[in-house]
């Protein structure tokens, strides 16, 4: 991966006050994740984690370590870097930042800020409260069309919505994570976009858990 692209990236910033989250809630709380990047065996991999069954967000699901600010944090590069720590063993100071993606707008009412960074290859190990696994996925298996799928939804609060759907030994990334996983492979690999998802269907179809 060319991370100089992310580097170079001028990300849009969320502002204003938030949509009404998938709970009917307006929290528009701020929250930070980061894309740890690293080399194994000579190829380019990224790290993400299996969230445990039992939390209240996105129970089960595919993320990046990441979470909501705390009143302790200094910014929001100091909430993705202590989350980071707390959900794999990952401290601080072996983070290399190299830049930050578009911040989104989650269905559950977050504000999220995404930041990348290199980091050392060695075994994480997952939050016993937080996450259930710790996957360190190969980008050449993340861009390879085979592995990927998109699907078009309209939502009765959202509108027209596109799914993006990456899957890849075994695991399956979606939602908000897929979203900010789309432009950091744009920024820094060959890969591009379908231009049309592979299907449309109904806003209630089964999702992966």
């Amino acid at each position: 991966m060319d991370l100089s692209r992310v580097a170079a990236h001028d990300p849009t910033v969320v502002s204003g006050e938030a949509p009404v989250g998938e709970s009917g809630a307006r929290s528009g709380r701020e929250a930070a994740i980061l894309a740890p990047a690293l080399i194994r065996s000579g190829d380019d991999h990224i790290v993400f984690t299996k969230r445990a069954e039992d939390l209240s967000d996105h129970p089960g699901q595919m993320s990046f370590p990441g979470g909501g600010r705390e009143p302790e944090d200094s910014d929001l590069l100091a909430t993705a870097l202590r989350e980071a720590d707390e959900e794999i063993g990952l401290p601080p100071s072996d983070v290399e930042v190299v830049g930050r993606l578009d911040d989104i707008r989650t269905v559950t009412g977050y504000q999220v800020r995404p930041f990348v960074g290199r980091v050392p290859d060695r075994e994480y190990v997952p939050s016993d409260r937080e996450v259930a696994e710790v996957a360190v996925l190969p980008v050449a298996a993340l861009t390879d069309t085979d592995n990927y799928r998109a699907e078009r939804r309209d939502s009765p609060r959202y509108g027209d919505v596109r799914l993006h759907f990456f899957t890849v030994h075994g695991y399956t990334i979606w939602g908000a994570t897929a979203n900010m996983l789309v432009q950091l492979l744009e920024l820094a690999t060959d890969w591009e976009l379908p231009p049309e998802p592979d299907r449309v269907t109904d806003y209630d179809a089964d999702l992966p858990s």
